[in-house]
């Protein structure tokens, strides 16, 4: 490869207007803010990771819209608070919520930062007749800036998008309405043009009076230009921003459309220097929310790296391979078969996939892409044909065996994955090492399915080191250890009262034993329920999770005295809570006896009615008038504490109703007469 090598900026990279205008009002907010104020922004001020980071380390926080009103109200001259509108915009209830709170209170200062074209969306949609037309906004419904315009038209509306969802959308709303009303459609300000330009041509075919809006952002139409023309003649592109910024989202897949080797970084330090091995031209483009300072930073990362690139591509023509050899190659194409890599040594290398792991789920095309460095180990070299063929495996195992050997000597606790089930064991994956572990190690029942393991990553201690480069391991060690490790750090912090949040593993005449996370401890079946209960599967079951107590424990005897119900769920506190002598209460008739007949008030608190306060009149049997499962409103007219009983009266509801018609006056009832006379000539 020959050539100048050079790196460009595309025009139009970093801040737009709206963004520079929000970080320009926060910098002078911070200038102007008294001592004992906070600056806080509603949501991320723009979508920039790096630059949210470092208003985090000068205490400028996000904060949502419920503490963001929190804050507000609590500001007080001593502590003022202003809170900052992000440049996206906020939705119309959350606006007005906080322009009320700023007016009522004089320490809390907004500021609104809303994009100047975002606040043109805002009117599009608030002066649209909901009466006479629905709206349409092409965007990515999850936005904020998307969510604040939706906000603002009270009518029938959609977010689409792409052509295909419009299309969707309105389809299906011609069938199913045909009321004549007219569609206005904007866009999202960092949309994509071309996308634009199709919606724009669908919505023209189906509704001839449709009104437009072309609300992209001038500075966004001109970034995106810019950035296909600068991606059509590199052969290579770095677009930077933040990975939640809509608008370099959009500028990713324009490049990618017209330049193949396109990645996608937040910041310089992400820059992977394979990915450019081979490029002439390399070009940057930013989105709008990414300072100059961090697009310099870029610019500078990625100029050394050509140059190093170079200076390193000039070495490589005096490399020679040979068999035994431990090279790095750049990934040039991935299969599932196989890895071509590019040697820069006159050679193409080539991994097949059985020597890159012993995992038959391994899938090298999730695994690899193009520009990653592979090493591997030349297993054969071919000068006529002017391949190689490698093994990572090999490569792995050689620079990492020291590492199995050494764990071994220090009882180092090693991670890899079950990768088969063999005879007599299982195999476990470490870096490329292929560790065995018998059975009676793997923590598996004895006459359990080994095979149950397969494909977890586990955790485990090599115990023997066999000649050449084979090693035993043991599962069932560390697992032992854990327990030890986690029941001693359990007994060491376990107090009276303490709660905990465990799992029911069996059940028991007398009560149910519940996992606290490596010790068990028991929930006597008095514990279980305030009312008698029989058999502890009346409240829970196995496998069910609880929030217990701590009554009483033995560490000596590692016994744990649970308790399950508490005062707060008591059904007489809970009663008690709610009613009073005196009160009326809707209740239900549960049971007949010769002398009454019971209500449930809440469930598990029953009261009496006594037959004498069943009617006005005397009565036989409660069963005369009232008959099970009946819903009845009665007066509380007693409460035994001391019984926990409770007395309900009928009768006494009866007569108030029967005073109150007697004291009616008597001109009233003279009324009544008289506007029923003409009703009841009517009817003869």
């Amino acid at each position: 490869m020959t050539g100048t090598r050079t790196v460009e900026i595309a025009p139009h990279a970093g801040f737009c207007f709206g963004v520079k205008r929000a970080v320009e009002t926060l910098e002078d907010a911070m200038k102007k803010l008294p001592e004992g104020g906070k600056i806080a922004t509603l949501g991320p001020l723009i979508h920039n990771e790096s630059y949210i980071r470092s208003l985090e380390a000068r205490s400028i926080i996000s904060v949502n819209e419920d503490e963001a009103a929190k804050r507000a109200e609590e500001a007080t001259e001593a502590h003022p608070f202003v809170l900052i509108i992000r440049a996206h915009g906020i939705s119309l209830s959350v606006e007005k919520n906080l322009q009320t709170i700023a007016k009522q209170n004089p320490h809390f200062t907004l500021v609104d930062c809303t994009c100047p074209f975002v606040k043109k969306i805002h009117r599009i949609a608030e002066e649209a007749d909901s009466e006479q037309a629905f709206f349409i906004l092409i965007g990515d419904a999850e936005h904020p800036e998307v969510k604040g315009v939706m906000s603002r038209f009270a009518g029938e509306k959609y977010v689409c998008d792409s052509v295909e969802a419009l299309e969707t959308a309105l389809t299906c709303r011609k069938e199913q309405k045909n009321d004549g009303k007219i569609p206005i459609m904007a866009v999202q300000t960092t949309q994509n043009l071309c996308k634009w330009d199709k919606t724009q041509k669908f919505l023209k075919k189906l509704y001839t009076n449709a009104k437009i809006f072309g609300t992209i952002c001038s500075v966004t139409e001109e970034r995106q230009r810019c950035a296909r023309e600068l991606a059509a003649r590199c052969d290579g592109i770095v677009v930077v921003g933040g990975k939640k910024s809509a608008n370099t989202a959009k500028l990713y897949q324009i490049c990618r459309e017209e330049c193949g080797n396109t990645v996608w970084i937040a910041e310089a330090s992400e820059l992977d220097a394979g990915c450019f091995a081979t490029s002439l031209h390399v070009g940057i483009v930013a989105g709008a929310s990414t300072p100059s300072e961090e697009i310099q930073e870029v610019y500078k990362t990625m100029s050394e790296i050509m140059k190093e690139n170079f200076e390193e591509m000039l070495e490589s023509q005096c490399l020679t391979l040979n068999t035994g050899d431990v090279v790095t190659g750049t990934v040039t194409h991935v299969s599932d078969a196989e890895l071509q890599l590019d040697l820069s040594a006159g050679v193409t290398g080539y991994i097949k996939a059985e020597q890159i792991t012993d995992d038959p789920a391994f899938k090298l095309t999730e695994n690899f892409k193009n520009g990653d460095q592979v090493e591997g180990f030349v297993i054969r070299v071919s000068d006529i044909e002017g391949v190689a063929e490698l093994s990572k495996k090999r490569a792995d195992a050689d620079k990492n065996w020291q590492n199995v050997v050494d764990a071994c000597e220090n009882k180092t606790v090693l991670e890899g994955k079950v990768t088969e089930a063999v005879r007599g064991g299982v195999v476990i994956l470490h870096n490329a090492n292929r560790i065995f572990v018998p059975a009676s190690q793997t923590g598996v029942p004895k006459d359990g399915d080994l095979s149950s393991i397969v494909g977890q990553t586990v955790s485990f201690k090599v115990i023997e080191i066999k000649a050449p480069k084979k090693a035993i391991g043991s599962i069932r060690v560390v697992q032992r250890e854990e327990r030890r490790a986690q029941e001693a750090d359990f007994w060491a912090n376990i107090e009276v009262g303490k709660a905990y949040h465990g799992t029911v593993k069996s059940l028991t005449s007398f009560g149910a034993f519940v996992d606290l996370g490596g010790v068990d401890g028991m929930v006597h079946l008095t514990e279980l329920s305030w009312k008698r209960i029989k058999n502890p599967a009346e409240v829970v079951s196995v496998g069910d999770e609880l929030d217990v107590f701590v009554k009483s424990f033995d560490p000596e005897k590692k016994r744990i005295s649970l308790g399950y119900k508490t005062e707060e769920s008591n059904p007489w506190n809970i009663f008690k809570s709610r009613y009073a002598v005196g009160d009326i209460a809707s209740v239900k008739i549960v049971n007949m006896m010769p002398f009454g007949a019971f209500a449930e008030i809440i469930d598990d608190v029953d009261g009496l009615i006594h037959i004498s306060q069943i009617a006005m009149q005397r009565i036989a049997k409660p069963a005369d008038l009232l008959e099970i499962g009946q819903v009845v409103d009665a007066r509380i007219i007693e409460i035994d504490d001391e019984k926990k009983k409770v007395s309900l009266s009928i009768r006494a509801l009866l007569e108030e109703a029967a005073e109150a018609a007697e004291a009616m006056p008597e001109e009233a009832a003279t009324e009544e007469v008289v506007e029923e006379a003409p009703a009841e000539e009517t009817a003869e």
